[in-house]
């Protein structure tokens, strides 16, 4: 069951779900042995390359061949349950809607525990392509368009 973070009622379904699977280390977490915040954009970037990866786009390859890159623009994160030490998550990436020079991924960190999954945090990214010299917003390269159908 693929459920919508607040906020992206006007995005397209998610029709393909990138899987990533990650462990929490102790780096990953604060004090109380639990995630700290902002570790979970860090596995959603991780998960958001492997995804590209898989795809075989490689960014360092992208940006040397086509003088663009993606960078973040806009992020939107719901907090529901916390990953603790040693937890095995899944991280998940689902292209939601694209345009001509952005992108918008929906993510989501689930605990995985035997055959059940539990939501633990979702969001939902915007990446913009910009030319990688001056940084300035540019349109994604049409051959990358049609890798991400």
């Amino acid at each position: 069951m693929n459920t919508r973070p607040a906020g992206t009622a006007g995005l397209k379904p998610v029709l393909h779900e990138f899987v990533w699977p990650v462990r929490v280390y102790w780096e990953d977490t604060d004090a109380g042995g639990i995630v700290f915040y902002a570790n979970y954009l860090k596995f959603f970037e991780r998960a958001r390359t492997e995804w590209l990866r898989s795809l075989g786009i490689a960014q360092s390859e992208l940006r040397e061949e086509t003088g663009g890159m993606f960078v973040v623009s806009e992020t939107t994160v719901q907090y529901h349950l916390p990953a603790r030490l040693d937890d095995e998550l899944l991280v998940t990436a689902a292209l939601s809607q694209k345009g001509r020079a952005s992108l918008t991924i929906t993510q989501r960190a689930l605990a995985r525990a035997g055959n059940t999954e539990t939501v633990l945090c979702e969001g939902t990214i915007r990446i913009g392509w910009v030319d990688a010299a001056t940084l300035r917003p540019a349109r994604i390269p049409p051959t990358l368009l049609e890798i991400l159908q």
